[in-house]
This record gives structure tokens, sequence and C-alpha cells, in this order.
């Protein structure tokens, strides 16, 4: 037998081996894409994993029965093993407390959450507001209004700044002399007088926090829930400590009781009654300043004018001349008006004008300018603001006649 060349042999050797280190690499290739797989494979699972054990969690939670909200009335002992609650459904209870929880203060009045067939306290609940409540605190709407944009008030600025800013700014003063500081205000006088405008004032001229209450928002239609607000808004004014809370429209909740009352008027006087309890009651009030506005102090509740409630009692009449003049020299400041103005004759042409007449007559005049298609206000458009804001000559209309 013939043997082959010995360069052909060599040569199936090579391509052996060439064949040999090719399928090595689609051997790599294809176990680097299997240890791939296992990698996404194992992500998978792990996913799987954490959703199936959400799930069982969910399950287990729905599986668990519903708490019931109770009150603390009492604490039986220092140890906080045994407590009094009354429960959301009306009766009173002495409960356990839950291990994890006696290291807690439980104290009257703090809401927590009962187990529904053990009745242990399990869950100590936060204390919430009513939204209607908390929408009351001035945070991001703190008017800008300052004590240089009100004219003609400076005695009753002087009483605000020593009844609510100089205790709070300054408490220690208060403390060396050995008083206790003032703690309500009341303004009352005719609408427009400057009431309103100076409660803005004193939020923006104070760092305290600023609650804003009109007195007809505290007329509730359900029996109880007018003095309902009125305790959350204490306790909103407590937590927001040093807080001003301004209340206007004080007589829509504060008119004088009478004995014939309709079942209306008996819920006001209800809100009435835990009003005076909060201003004077037995709980601190803490470093709250209340201030108190009104047109018509002279059909307030007697009571709750003594002194302990409103400290000071503060009276915005009718401006005479000079406050008019201050009043005009304020509103006048941003206005382009010609030369012929003079301040002297507005002021006495406006006898009876509050404040809020004299803003009114200045925007009037700039409106009888844009009519006129100028861009200054003259001394005939003063006159006619004057005329319309006044009335002074407005016609008087015949009284109807009514047929019976």
């Amino acid at each position: 037998m013939q043997s082959l060349p010995r360069d052909t042999k060599k040569d199936r050797d090579i391509k052996k081996e060439e064949h040999l280190i090719v399928y090595t690499k689609h051997l790599e290739k294809r176990l680097r894409n299997l240890e791939t797989e296992i990698s996404l494979l194992e992500s998978e699972r792990i996913k799987l994993e954490k959703e199936l054990n959400d799930l069982r969690y969910e399950f287990d939670q729905l599986r668990k029965p519903a708490l019931m909200n109770a009150t603390i009335v009492d604490v039986l002992d220092d140890r906080n093993e045994k407590v009094i609650v009354t429960s959301s459904s009306g009766p009173s209870f002495v409960v356990k407390v839950n291990h994890n929880l006696k290291s807690e203060k439980l104290t009257p009045g703090l809401s927590v959450a009962l187990h529904q067939n053990t009745l242990k306290i399990v869950e100590i609940l936060p204390t919430k507001l009513d939204p209607f409540v908390k929408g009351m605190e001035l945070i991001d709407s703190i008017p800008d209004i300052t004590y240089n944009d009100i004219g003609g008030l400076e005695d009753q600025i002087q009483e605000v700044k020593e009844t609510v800013e100089l205790p709070l700014k300054n408490p220690d003063l208060f403390k060396k002399i050995g008083i206790e500081p003032p703690k309500g205000v009341l303004f009352y006088g005719p609408p427009g007088t400057g009431k309103t405008l100076l409660a803005k004032a004193v939020a923006h001229e104070t760092k305290a926090t600023f609650i804003r209450v009109i007195g007809s928002e505290l007329v509730q239609k359900f029996i109880g829930e007018g003095a309902r607000y009125v305790r959350e808004i204490f306790n909103l004014a407590r937590q927001k400590a040093p807080t001003i809370l301004f209340l206007d429209e004080l007589d829509a909740i504060a008119a004088e009781r009478m004995e014939d009352a309709t079942s209306g008027d008996r819920e006001v006087q209800r809100t009435l009654m835990q009003l005076m309890a909060e201003l004077d009651g037995f709980d601190n009030r803490g470093d709250i300043k209340f201030i108190g506005a009104t047109n018509r102090a002279d059909i307030l509740d007697p009571a709750l004018l003594r002194p302990g409630r409103f400290d000071r009692i503060v009276e915005f009449p009718i401006p005479n001349e000079k406050a008019r003049k201050a009043i005009f020299e304020i509103h006048i400041r941003p206005l382009n008006i010609h030369k012929d103005v003079e301040l002297i004759e507005l002021v006495n042409q406006t006898p009876e004008a509050t404040g809020a007449h004299i803003k009114a007559i200045c925007n009037e005049a700039g409106m009888f300018a844009i009519r006129r298609d100028a861009d200054i206000i003259i001394k005939g458009d003063f006159t006619n603001a004057i005329k319309k804001v006044m009335k002074i000559d407005k016609v008087k209309s015949p009284k109807p006649e009514f047929f019976v």
C-alpha cells in the first residue's frame, strides 16, 4: 500500500485543529448566552418573588379585622397597662395596651386604634384637623399691607403694637414688670374705617402664624358643628403658636343671648359659649393673641366683652380732617395727578368719607381719566369721583306704592 503524502496528513491535522477551535468558540459563545439567559431568569425570579411576597402581605392585611377608632378617657396606672377608652360606637371599655406601646406617653384625649376581637390598643392615631379649619391658616397669602399704608389710625396702631406685637416680640418685659400681657383686642366701628386693614398689617409685621376666620363661617346647620370648629381652630392655633387669631364679623356669632331664641339661635349661642370658654377657660390659651372685629359692638354679648377675654377695646371712628388728609396722601401716592389738584380741597369735600370711600374715590378718579383717554388725573376727575362715590348728586327715587 502506498502511503499518503506527509503534507496531506499535516493539512488534515491543521483542519481538524481549526475545526476544534471554531467549535470551542461556538460553545463558549453559547455558554455566555446561557449565562446571560440565566441572569435574566434570575432577575425575573427575584421580581416575581417580590411580587408574590407583596401579594401575600396584602392578602394577610385583608384577612386582618378592621381596627376600631377610640379616644382615651383615663389612664389607670403609671405603667400604661390599662386605660379607659370611649369607642366610636359609643360605650366605654377598660382595655389593655399592646406591649409595643407601653413606652409611649398615653394621655386623655389621645386617639387610638383598638383590635376588634381583643379590644387591645394596637396603634396611636395622629390627630387630624378638619380641612375647613386648616384652610384658615394664611401661609403663602399673607397680605403685604404695612403700618405705613394705614393713615389716620396712629392711636389704634399703638394699641395693636402694645397688645399683639410687644407680647410676641418681647415677652420678658412683662415678666420683669410682673404682669400678664394682654391676650385679646376688639376692633369696633363703622364699615370701611380700617379694622380689617389693620389686622392685615399685623399679619405682615409679625412673624407669628396668622389664622383668619369669618364669623359667619362658624354658623353651621348641624348641632355642635360650630362649637367643634371653634375647638379645632384654637387647637390649630396652639399647635402653630405663636399665633394671631383674627375673627372678622364677630357679631355673626356673638350677638347678645335672648330668652325667646329659636333653635337656630340656640345653636349660634352654643358656638358663642364655646368661643368664650376657649378665650378664658380652664385650659391655658398659650401664646395666642386674639383679634375680633365688628361693626355692631352694641349687640355683642356683655359676657364676651369682660376683661380677660378682650383686654383692649379699640374704636375705629369716622376719620376726621387730619385723618382724611393722611389717607388721601397714601392713596394718591402712586397716582399720576395734575398740579391743580389740591389735597385740602379733596379733604373738605369729603366730610363723611371713610378710608374705604377715599380709596374708592381715588380709583374712580383714575377711571374718569381713562374715559377721557388721558394719562393724567385732573381736578374735575376727583370732583366727579366724589359725587359718584359719596352719591351727592343722586336723586332719590319715589317710594313705590303697594296695593293691598
